[in-house]
Parts: structure tokens; C-alpha cells; sequence
């Protein structure tokens, strides 16, 4: 980075850094995305289930006797999914405003300002 003066040698750094958190944030929502499809489609299929109940514990497959309890947990669990993929939209359209702003700085400071 030679020529480049320590100011932009430091937006440059929180560029990066930025976009790695938001590749970060991106990926946690995506696999918290996938989790909450597969919580729904359990609840689906449990409410059409009509015969005997299993869940996983660990590597075993336990008989459920309460069914009720079972879709108030799932229920619970996918209003808590919920909750924190709003969070991490959240953080993650902050971080793509920090990410386009400075990415317009670095540009403007170097001289590549986009043609409008």
C-alpha cells in the first residue's frame, strides 16, 4: 500500500473487516434459516401424524407420551429461531450500510468514483 495515506490504509482494514463480518452474519442466518425450514416441516409433520411419536435423543429414539408438550416445544423453538434471525437481518443490513459507505470512501479516496 505504498502512496496510500494511513487514513485510507485504515478504511481499507475496516473495509475488510467489515466484509468479513458480513460474510459471517450471512452464513449464521443462512444455517439458522435451514434449522427453522426443518423445525416447520417437523411441526407439519407431527400435526398430521396420528400414530406413535419418537424424538432423537442423541442416538436413541425415545416414545413420546405427551404430543401436546412436544408441539408447544417446537412451537417455542421456532418463535425463538425467529427472533434471532430478525437479529441477525438486522446486523446484517447495518453491516452491508457500513460496507457500502466505506467502499464509497475508499473509492472516492482513490479516485474511482462510479459514473453517474
Amino acid at each position: 500500500m505504498n502512496g496510500i495515506s494511513p487514513q485510507l490504509q485504515n478504511q481499507i482494514t475496516q473495509f475488510q473487516q467489515v466484509q468479513q463480518q458480513l460474510q459471517a452474519v450471512s452464513a449464521q442466518k443462512a444455517q439458522m434459516d435451514g434449522q427453522m425450514r426443518e423445525l416447520v416441516r417437523t411441526k407439519e409433520e407431527l400435526d398430521k401424524s396420528s400414530g406413535t411419536v419418537y424424538k432423537n435423543a442423541g442416538s436413541l429414539l425415545i416414545k413420546v407420551d405427551d404430543v401436546d408438550a412436544l408441539k408447544a416445544d417446537i412451537d417455542e423453538s421456532i418463535e425463538m429461531m425467529g427472533v434471532r434471525i430478525n437479529s441477525l437481518e438486522r446486523q446484517e443490513n447495518s453491516l452491508k450500510e457500513r460496507y457500502t459507505v466505506l467502499q464509497e470512501t475508499i473509492n472516492a479516496a482513490m479516485g474511482n468514483m462510479p459514473m453517474q
